[in-house]
């Protein structure tokens, strides 16, 4: 069965391209919900409902795992759809956040072990302001780690700078919330980029935080995660291409995607 890959817009393409690269037999379907993108500044109802409305309509066509590329709605979300919504049986969500703290505390998510002190003091957390309100990632950290200050940092304004290509408007912004972080936590032990258009302007987070800060973005833990998953469960794994699909416009959407992706893709309409 194809695997399906769930973002509100461009930026899940980011975490595909990676996915395609460390599976590149595997077969995948994309939806991108340009439609109603952005996520991020939309309340966690909308999101929810957002969210359940594009995970059924990968169900329905075919995909048994879904792997939900949006750090909004897996941190809005993602709990509750897994708790409450997921119908019983053998279909899966997985999100993004939780390959991420796996990397950052050194510790498996099968290890249900008591949260320990990992080594782990600090960690700045950038994102939409959606993803920051909802509190997920420090809720979900301290299942691992103990004592993890996490500073977190809503970077409203960021996402449409990208995706104008303004890279001086970008420059700016990473500039101003980078520096907003500093003045809270001067020395941050590692920043977590949690959004999926930030690694874009990777090299601009990394120019702004201190040089011993480590820097985590998501596509390669992402698909590392994965291809671990796939590896003790090989049954939601299956040969084949890609198919491409959005609820936006199919051109516009199709002539954005290769500065995410790294290379042409043509988009259809769901």
């Amino acid at each position: 069965m194809p695997i399906g890959v769930f973002d509100s817009g461009l930026g899940g393409l980011s975490i595909l391209a990676a996915l395609q690269k460390k599976l590149p037999n595997q077969a995948f379907i994309y939806f991108g919900d340009n439609a109603n993108a952005p996520y991020g500044p939309k309340d966690a109802d909308e999101i929810f409902a957002l969210t359940t409305a594009a995970c059924t309509r990968l169900f329905d066509m075919g995909c048994d795992l879904v792997i939900i590329a949006c750090n909004t709605s897996a941190a809005t979300a993602l709990h509750k759809l897994q708790t409450e919504w997921l119908p019983k049986g053998k279909r899966r969500v997985l999100g993004v956040f939780v390959p991420m703290i796996e990397n950052l505390t050194r510790r498996n998510w099968g290890d249900n072990a008591p949260p320990t002190h990992t080594g782990l003091a600090n960690v700045a957390l950038f994102a939409t302001v959606a993803t920051i309100s909802s509190g997920a990632f420090p809720r979900e950290l301290k299942f691992r780690a103990r004592d993890v200050l996490v500073e977190g940092q809503a970077c409203p304004g960021l996402v449409d700078a990208i995706e104008a290509r303004d890279e001086a408007g970008a420059k700016l912004l990473v500039n101003r919330y980078v520096g907003a972080v500093l003045e809270r936590l001067p020395k941050p032990q590692a920043a977590v980029l949690g959004c999926t258009h930030f690694p874009l302007v990777r090299d601009m987070f990394a120019a702004a935080l201190p040089p011993e800060t480590r820097l985590i973005d998501q596509p390669d833990i992402v698909a590392d995660s994965l291809a671990d998953y796939l590896a003790r469960y090989p049954h939601f794994a299956e040969t084949g291409t890609t198919r491409y699909l959005t609820s936006g416009d199919e051109a516009a959407v199709s002539a954005g995607a290769a500065r995410f992706l790294g290379r042409d893709a043509r988009f259809a309409a769901l």
